[in-house]
């Protein structure tokens, strides 16, 4: 047994006949490693005596031809045991590891009671913001050598390279850190937190100079940030220094920009996907002589981290400019949450393994940003303890490096601020300084409508109001306020029970006469319920929610009338809306329904994409001919067969429901995929499928606008239907209303131009680089077979390639097209 004056470490990894309890051990690899220093090496095959899966010949390259002439386990066993009997255990996933080999060896005679340590937990505590903890991700992430994966001596000396500088970063950390995480390293698998013991023997104290200590929390100090580049006047010299390639639409889209800049009112620039339009606009701006501040909002909180990722970063880089993404509250750590988290005795090992990952990437996060968390999806519960309210007191001893406030006040200074739709739009409705007398550009613009809709929606949690309103009645209260909450509580009773009992969202309800009843109430008790029924014509209804294994009722409610966002907005130096779909159709503009009167619409000519071809499927079963069973399968099927030509593939659905039940199909057929939500959030999936780590993704939402594929040079494009609102979607409604108020057909001038745009958007996002081609398999008929289906093929044919063809003619064209 080794101690840690002498301790040795036998890196091992196996290749078995299955991932089960019945597996048999087919390869061991082992790698001695003293101090940190790799000592010896060790590998063998080994003669199961049964014939291997295809999967694990697939993954291991391992044949039963090879194995045949391998020795059996028993005329290794003394070899392997007094090889690793003195060391301590290491393996990346050590149960499997260990509990095979120990009952292998145990077989044999031979007892293994060696510390058992696992790289995995290791990893996923020093390595905070990795998205996944494989081997082949830490691999990459951290340059160890995996050319020969799934070979046991390959896996077991990149194992080895990374427990080395796992050894490294332990003792390269404060010791007062090292100190915090020991409190919880009890959760730890076996012995791990010997690691750590260790790397605190040889830690020091942390260093002043870099860091402050509030309670047992370490705190990185701000680091001295460059001085600004001033960005050429010259577009092509600006282009030139970010190494990036020339763009004729760029370069008309910048000089857009550049011209509208001193002009008066608002401006639309509409120009087509895949032109560059992000530098577009950001490089004039930036190249502006006044140091005005520019508010650039997208639509989402994905699009905002990609821009920052890709965009600001290479500006960053070049220029030093001061820039910051901006989210609302609820994305940050609040410090003091956390702190007290740290004191509560939690039994569930996640969250104590949680708490020690946070108290690591507290050393080295500039934001306090919990989307750098990659994985704390896997216990929400406990990150909603933790994340941040938007209140921070001026006493507490935290307040000068409470994340949330010092982004707030950062927002107010910075040069280049990002953040997204719905965030601008709640801090505007609070604080119009926020945007007064700054540039801003509303990238993809259109979505500003359903964020304003958004805006004007409340929520109240009908559970707790109806556990508040029993509370209050059991207390002494005069007549009328008495019998006016009971006649409140028997309302929202029997709304509560049609809920449970699938009776719908009650739209029939009289909400009016429950309003009456709120409104006679009087007291800030009453606050939130007068509130939520303060305006009487708004639109009601009733949904649901899971939180903590438990159903929740939620009340909610919209105004039927949109913001006039003109009338929103206090006044700016300029206002740009930027997307390829501002001109609707020709009787609905997005400045019409913004309500700004005082604008220019310019729009920078398209050209016909021969880079992407367009391939209609004749023979896919509509949705509402079959079964959603026979539907999916089809969709399936057709996804095994692209599959084999080798090029990603992005799946869009406009319903989750499917998008889940082809997954699962996909998963029975053993074909390894990415689908939105249940493999990780959209930025988390986009990044592994752009890093190639699987080759189908499939998505809704926000990848069919605004998600840019740059990596690869060739991919093929699934629409499983075309992008129709939903007619039953409150906000379809309300648009509906308010179009056919306005003397326009909202099916004509709204909904099917809005179709189009989205189509032409989602096939833009798989071309954004010259060198780049993509194929587009249309799987919905309705272009072939409607009228309002030619409508729509017209459209498209004015920009790309379009074919229409049965699906195995399909796969040819689209082999030779992507040559």
């Amino acid at each position: 047994m080794s101690n840690e004056f002498t301790r040795k470490y036998a890196i091992i990894d196996l290749e078995a006949t299955s991932a089960g309890i019945n597996a048999s051990i087919i390869q061991v690899g082992i790698v001695i490693v003293e101090g940190k220093d790799i000592v010896d090496t060790y590998q063998t095959d080994i003669n199961p005596h049964e014939p291997l899966s295809d999967h694990i010949k697939q993954l291991t390259g391992i044949t039963d031809e090879q194995l045949a002439k391998a020795p059996d386990f028993s005329q290794v066993a003394k070899t392997i045991y007094d090889l690793i009997s003195d060391c301590v255990f290491v393996a990346h996933n050590v149960t499997f590891d260990a509990n095979l080999l120990a009952e292998a060896l145990f077989f044999e005679g031979y007892d293994l009671l060696t510390p058992r340590v696992d790289t995995v937990e290791l990893a996923q505590i020093f390595y905070p913001s990795f998205e996944k903890y494989s081997l082949g991700h830490l691999s990459e992430q951290l340059d160890l050598d995996l050319a020969d994966a799934h070979t046991a001596i390959a896996d077991a000396k990149a194992t080895a390279v990374l427990f080395i500088k796992l050894l490294q970063k332990i003792e390269s950390l404060p010791s007062d850190c090292l100190e915090s995480l020991l409190a919880y390293s009890d959760s730890l698998l076996f012995e791990t937190a010997m690691v750590i013991e260790q790397g605190l023997t040889l830690a020091k104290p942390y260093d002043p100079q870099k860091y402050v200590k509030i309670k047992q929390i370490l705190l990185p100090k701000p680091k001295m940030k460059k001085a600004a580049v001033q960005l050429s006047k010259n577009l092509d010299v600006n282009r030139a220094l970010l190494g990036l390639e020339e763009r004729s639409q760029q370069t008309n889209f910048a000089k857009m920009i550049e011209r509208q800049y001193h002009q008066d009112g608002a401006s639309f620039i509409q120009a087509q996907a895949g032109i560059g339009k992000t530098f577009g606009y950001l490089l004039p701006l930036l190249a502006q002589d006044e140091q005005n501040q520019i508010i650039v909002s997208v639509p989402a909180k994905i699009l905002q981290d990609q821009l920052m990722a890709n965009e600001v970063a290479a500006l960053q880089g070049q220029f030093h400019l001061d820039c910051h993404s901006l989210k609302g509250p609820a994305n940050y750590l609040k410090l003091e949450l956390f702190t007290e988290s740290l004191q509560q005795n939690d039994q569930n090992r996640l969250v104590n393994r949680y708490k020690m990952q946070l108290l690591v990437w507290l050393l080295e996060t500039e934001t306090g940003d919990l989307d750098e968390i990659k994985q704390k999806q896997r216990l929400a519960t406990y990150f909603d303890q933790i994340k941040h309210d938007g209140i921070i007191n001026q006493s507490s001893v935290f307040y000068d490096y409470d994340f949330w406030r010092t982004s707030y006040e950062k927002a107010k200074r910075v040069r280049l601020l990002i953040t997204n739709h719905a965030y601008f739009l709640h801090r505007v409705q609070d604080d119009k300084s926020f945007a007064k007398n700054k540039v801003l550009v509303f990238d993809e613009a259109q979505k500003l409508m359903l964020q304003l809709d958004q805006l004007s929606r409340y929520q109240l949690n009908l559970t707790t109001i109806l556990q508040q309103l029993q509370a209050r009645l059991a207390s002494s209260l005069p007549l009328l306020e008495k019998r006016l909450l009971e006649s409140i509580s028997f309302e929202l009773g029997q709304l509560t029970s049609d809920y449970y009992q699938g009776q719908g969202d009650r739209f029939s309800f009289d909400w009016s006469r429950l309003a009456g009843y709120v409104k006679e109430l009087t007291g800030a008790d009453y606050q939130d319920l007068k509130i939520f029924f303060a305006h009487t014509n708004d639109d009601y209804w009733v949904s649901a929610d899971r939180q903590n294994d438990k159903r929740v009722i939620y009340l909610n409610s919209t105004s039927k009338e949109f913001i006039n966002f003109q009338g929103f907005l206090p006044e700016t130096l300029k206002t740009y809306f930027v997307s390829a779909t501002l001109q609707i159709s020709p009787q609905v503009t997005l400045a019409d329904l913004l309500g700004i009167d005082h604008y220019t619409y310019h729009t920078i000519e398209s050209d016909k994409k021969e880079q992407q071809l367009l391939v209609i499927d004749q023979e896919m079963p509509l949705v509402n001919e079959v079964s959603d069973q026979v539907y999916v399968e089809a969709i399936a099927k057709r996804l095994y067969a692209l599959k084999q030509q080798g090029k990603p593939i992005l799946v869009l659905f406009t319903a989750k429901k499917q998008l889940l039940m082809v997954s699962e199909l996909l998963d029975n057929w053993q074909l390894p995929h990415l689908a939105q939500e249940k493999s990780g959030t959209a930025y988390n999936i986009k990044k592994r499928f752009d890093r190639g780590e699987q080759a189908i993704l499939l998505g809704m939402g926000s990848f069919w606008e605004g998600v840019d594929f740059v990596q690869a040079d060739r991919m093929i494009e699934v629409i499983t239907r075309l992008p129709f609102d939903n007619p039953e979607d409150l906000f379809t409604k309300k648009m509906s209303r308010y179009l056919v108020s306005k003397g326009k057909q909202p099916f004509n001038d709204y909904f099917l131009p809005m179709a189009i745009l989205k189509l032409k958007q989602a096939i833009g996002r798989t071309v954004r680089r010259q060198q780049q081609k993509s194929a587009i398999l249309i799987l919905d008929r309705r272009l072939l077979t409607t009228s309002y289906g030619q409508v729509i093929f017209d459209g498209l044919n004015q920009e790309f390639l379009i074919s229409q063809q049965n699906f195995q003619d399909s796969l040819v064209e689209i082999a030779r097209f992507l040559l």
